[in-house]
């Protein structure tokens, strides 16, 4: 009978462990495909101590137990030896007809987690305090709040692609974010319509900016996007029927150029009411339009209603300039100063307003272009004192 190894310590050692002779153990062992492989670690068992000067990791027998059940439950063992860079990776190639938006993004994150340490972590390492204590450690180093979760919207779902392709157990990131970091951000609230006036009126009578009057005040009493707007063409204005068609947007992308994409979400095709007011300004810039001889062709779009001074459609980034200017030259101004303004701001004071005059949310929703009533129902919670007022009076007439 073949007497049973053991250790320098006389402990009997199991089938496939080994003690090398530097003191460190071996565990050899056939994974799910049939291949030999093995672990190391310089303790056996969890309560041996670290030989001075080695790093600590888990023992050989903890190494054990966990392929062992990785094994049972036929999950590929370390998690395939896969980075998290690595499944990142791997998880946007599947991601195929994606926006140059969505690519512009995933290639933010790659080129983060390609800099930054937890990106080499070993994916069946990343325990669920780890993650949060990166993502605590990204805004303590000042990663703002939308950044960070531009990067755990990727994280999360390439973690449950590894979870279904059996190289972990569960998902280190299936966790709220909001109960981890401080969402930061400042929302975008829409302005008085006192301020709109005074920001309207103030635009008018400029003699420099007067000419994007009325592309603003549609901005305002339409609620559109401010790239839905950037990419009607004179075929999307029906002024027979006083409607708006909207059912694609302007976007432009360096390397990319111009390019046409649908609207942000099915919901987003939609008809609108054309009133009186926003069809004078309508007609406005179409007469006014300083379109060059050859119109630029977009996607097979062409007719768009702005052009900046050199014959290019404006676009997004452009009525982002104009808007900061105008508030900048009026703050410069007055004493009492203007919020900011953007493009979003008008399309939320536009939602604001439909709300605060009683529209039914449902219509509101279908004029916002919302997926989700509950976009357009958290406008409803965007109320003050004043307007609490003006209700209770409402109620109490007669």
């Amino acid at each position: 009978m073949s007497e049973k190894r053991k250790d320098n310590r006389g402990r009997v050692l199991h089938n496939g462990e080994i003690q090398r002779k530097d003191g460190r153990y071996l565990f050899k062992y056939i994974d799910a495909d049939g291949k030999e492989k093995f672990v190391y670690s310089w303790r056996l068992d969890h309560n041996d101590a670290t030989p001075p000067g080695k790093v600590r990791t888990l023992s050989l027998r903890e190494m054990e137990r966990k392929i062992q059940a990785d094994l049972f439950d036929n999950i590929v063992s370390n998690g395939g030896n896969m980075t998290v860079l690595e499944l990142v990776e791997k998880y946007i190639s599947t991601k195929t007809g994606v926006r140059p938006t969505t690519k512009a993004g995933y290639k933010t994150v790659t080129n983060f987690l390609s800099k930054d340490p937890f990106g080499r972590k070993r994916i069946d390492t990343v325990r669920l305090s780890d993650a949060k204590c990166w993502l605590i450690k990204l805004q303590a180093d000042g990663k703002s709040y939308g950044s960070i979760h531009s990067l755990r919207g990727v994280l999360r779902p390439a973690f449950k692609m590894a979870v279904d392709d059996d190289l972990i157990r569960k998902s280190p990131f299936d966790f709220e974010l909001a109960s981890v970091i401080v969402n930061d951000s400042h929302t975008r609230l829409s302005i008085t319509r006192d301020e709109e006036r005074k920001f309207l009126k103030f635009v008018k009578e400029d003699p420099h900016f007067c000419k994007y009057y009325e592309g603003i005040y549609i901005l305002f009493h339409t609620g559109l996007r401010i790239s839905e707007f950037c990419g009607l063409t004179l075929g999307d204005i029906d002024f027979e029927n006083h409607k708006i068609n909207v059912d694609h947007q302007l976007q432009k992308r360096a390397h990319i150029g111009y390019y046409i994409e649908s609207t942000k979400t099915t919901c987003g095709t939609r008809v609108l009411p054309m009133t009186e007011d926003v069809e004078v300004c309508f007609r406005k810039i179409i007469s006014e339009r300083n379109a060059p001889k050859v119109e630029p062709i977009v996607d097979g779009y062409t007719g768009f209603l702005y052009y900046d001074k050199d014959g290019s459609i404006t676009y997004s980034l452009h009525w982002d300039h104009y808007f900061k200017h105008i508030v900048d030259k009026y703050n410069s101004i007055y004493k009492l100063q203007m919020p900011v303004i953007t493009p979003h701001v008008c399309r939320h004071t536009y939602c604001s307003n439909m709300a605060k005059s009683g529209m039914n949310p449902k219509t509101l929703q279908y004029l916002m272009g919302h997926a989700d009533i509950g976009t357009t129902l958290n406008v409803y919670t965007h109320v003050n004192f004043e307007d609490a007022k003006a209700e209770i009076e409402k109620l109490n007439v007669g």
